[in-house]
This record gives structure tokens, C-alpha cells and sequence, in this order.
């Protein structure tokens, strides 16, 4: 029989809160859709549960930890990015948190790769044509004509699990691929991709020869038709290549008049004013972003603006928004799944207790043995 643990959940993750209380665990969910108070949250954590059931939105910090000081055992979050979790906080009063990475790489790549096809389409535009009621006549080129994806040039940015899936999927449009990372180059899944590229040339799969290589950032720039985002945040002393505001005036200017931008990596790793600018002065030719500095995104953004509103799609942090990827008990397949056994893991000690071992588990540096 399963010890009875309290849980604390900052929100609804589905049937994979059913499994705890299978479990044996005495599990309260925080009811409505909005986050809850942080003033709640140290509450919750004072009445001595065991474990804390997070999202992005909840500001975890010292404040949480001193609150949970001698009761509680874990932190598990519902996300990849752990960017509201003071790391460390959490190693200081030496409590593991985990998050859920991979489970929701294909359905982000995917979404990334949808965001640039609507900018390139246009297809904002051409729906309010239609619901506007101007579509008046058929013409070749008139009102306004979109382009396409296939044979362009796109630079990924940030060659992680993310974003070498979003490689995968702009390979099977015959696109030519630039790649930058500040960290690390992955040469091996570059060479294969460029076999499969070769391979469908040679069999006539795809007309024209295509081609993938790393490159300096400013050459990624300069060259590509659409950029696609995919880097972490990572701030200055953080980092030996920081990525907050990596897309600033100076980068986006690098950018040719005729690209866009595509982002659902992290909000700050792009400046928005700068970006703002770039729509309104006709730097770049459009942007569609899923992430932002300030989420929700406030009422008075510069990404408001409706002088840039055809060219600058605005989405509500969507890109893992999807049934199986979001809600799925199966850890190897949903981040609910993945979350609550990250939770298990630690509170049942699993993998002989050591949780250096537990593969969802982020800090596991303080509890490395000296």
C-alpha cells in the first residue's frame, strides 16, 4: 500500500490526478483557470504537504521553499522551461524539482512549422477578406499574394530536442536549412539529415538539391527567409552565451526585408519593442510569436499595435496545446503524465531513492555526492 502523500496542484492536469488518488494520495487542486495567488501557494505549502504541482506561471522561490521547510519533498512542473523556479532556492533548501521535457517536442516543432506557414501564406489576411466580406473578384496577383515554404531558406535557432524536430519537418519541404546554436553543434543529426536530403534528390523525390549546414549567427540572418526560434532563456552570468534579448534591434536588422520571424522558445528571448519597430519600419516582412516577456501579454503591448497587426501574429502560449501531447497519462506521451511521475519518483523513491538517477528530475546537482 502506497504511503498517503499531500499534494498541492496550482491547477487541472486531467485523468493523471486520478492516478494519485488511486495511489492512496490526499491530492487538492486549485479550481479555477487562472493562477492562483502566490499568497494561496505558501499556504498550501505550509499545511505540510508533501509535494507541489506547478506550471510557469507560479513564482517558485525562497519564499515557497521556507514555507515547505522540513515537510516538503518535490516541486513537480507541468513544463519543459523552469524559468519561474529560483534553481537556486530550491538546491539552498535542497529540494528536487522536475519538469517535462521531450514529450512535447514533435507538437511545439510542429506548431513552430504551422506559425511560419501562416505568415508565409498570409492566411490571416486572406480569412478577414473573406469574413470582411471584400473578396470581391478572383485575380491573379490582387489584393495581395503570400509565398512559399517549400525550397526557401530557414535558420534554426537552437538545435535542442525541439529544435532538430522542427529541422525534420522543414527537411520534408525541401527547405535549405542554416543552423545555430550558442552551445553546442549536433554535426551527427546535421550529416544524417543531409543523407536523407541526398537520398531523396537522388531518387526524384525532390527536384532541387537541398542542403543543411551550421553557421555564425549573422550569416543565419543575413540568408534566411524564415527563423525559427528554439533556444532556452538563459540570462547574463547564467551563461557564457546568454539568450535573453538575443533578438534585439541590432539582430533583427541583420534579418533580410523579406523575412519573418517565428518564436514559441521563451518570451524575453526576444525585445519586444525592438521587435515592434522592426514590423512598423518594415525591417522584416512578419513575426509570429506563442511566447512573450510578460505573459498574459498586457493590454498595452507594442505588439498591439494595429498598424502591425497583418504582419505580427500573437498567440496564447499554444504550441504544446495539443490533446495527447498536454493531457496523456502515458509519461513517455503527455506532460501530465510525465508531471506526476516525476512527482512519484521522488516521493516513493523510486531508482533506490537516489534522485541523481531520476530522469525528470532538473537540480540534480545538489544532490550529487561530494
Amino acid at each position: 500500500m502506497t504511503a498517503k502523500f499531500r499534494v498541492f496542484a496550482t491547477c487541472d492536469i486531467g485523468e493523471s490526478i486520478d492516478l494519485l488518488r488511486k495511489r492512496g494520495y490526499d491530492v487538492e487542486v486549485y479550481p479555477k483557470p487562472e493562477a492562483p495567488p502566490k499568497s494561496l501557494i505558501v499556504e498550501k505549502v505550509k499545511s505540510g504537504i508533501d509535494g507541489l504541482m506547478t506550471t510557469l506561471r507560479d513564482p517558485i522561490d525562497a519564499e515557497i521553499f521556507e514555507a515547505g521547510k522540513g515537510h516538503l519533498k518535490v516541486v513537480a512542473q507541468i513544463a519543459v522551461g523552469f524559468d519561474n523556479i529560483k534553481r537556486a532556492d530550491a538546491n539552498r533548501y535542497k529540494i528536487p524539482f522536475t519538469h517535462t521535457a521531450d514529450v512535447l517536442t514533435e507538437a511545439t516543432a510542429e506548431f513552430s512549422f504551422f506559425m511560419l506557414g501562416v505568415l508565409a501564406r498570409k492566411m490571416w489576411t486572406a480569412e478577414h477578406l473573406t469574413r470582411d466580406n471584400q473578396w470581391g473578384y478572383w485575380h491573379p496577383y490582387l489584393p495581395f499574394l503570400g509565398d512559399e515554404v517549400t525550397g526557401k531558406t530557414v535558420a534554426i535557432i537552437g538545435t535542442g530536442r525541439i529544435g532538430l524536430a522542427m529541422i525534420k519537418k522543414c527537411s520534408g519541404f525541401d527547405m535549405h536549412i542554416l543552423c545555430y546554436d550558442p552551445a553546442y553543434q549536433n554535426d551527427a543529426y546535421v550529416k544524417a539529415i543531409q543523407e536523407v536530403m541526398d537520398l531523396r534528390h537522388a531518387h526524384g523525390i525532390s527536384k532541387d538539391k537541398t542542403w543543411i549546414k551550421y553557421t555564425p549567427l549573422e550569416d543565419a540572418l543575413a540568408q534566411a527567409d524564415f527563423v525559427s526560434v528554439h533556444v532556452p532563456l538563459l540570462g547574463e552570468g547564467e551563461s557564457s552565451t546568454p539568450t535573453y534579448h538575443l533578438f534585439n534591434e541590432r539582430t533583427l536588422r541583420m534579418m533580410k526585408p523579406t523575412a519573418f520571424l517565428v518564436n514559441n522558445s521563451r518570451g524575453p528571448v526576444v525585445e519586444e519593442a525592438a521587435l515592434a519597430k522592426a514590423l512598423r519600419e518594415k525591417w522584416i516582412a512578419g513575426a509570429a510569436l506563442d511566447v512573450y516577456e510578460r505573459e498574459p501579454l498586457p493590454a498595452d503591448s507594442p505588439l498591439r499595435d494595429p498598424g502591425i497587426e497583418d504582419r505580427c501574429r500573437l498567440y496564447p502560449h499554444f504550441a504544446s496545446a495539443a490533446r495527447i501531447t498536454r493531457l496523456s497519462i502515458d509519461p513517455d506521451k503527455g506532460m501530465a503524465g510525465r508531471c506526476v511521475q516525476g512527482l512519484i519518483d521522488v516521493l516513493e523513491g523510486n531508482y533506490g531513492g537516489d534522485v541523481t538517477k531520476m530522469p525528470y528530475v532538473v537540480n540534480k546537482e545538489a544532490f550529487a555526492k561530494a
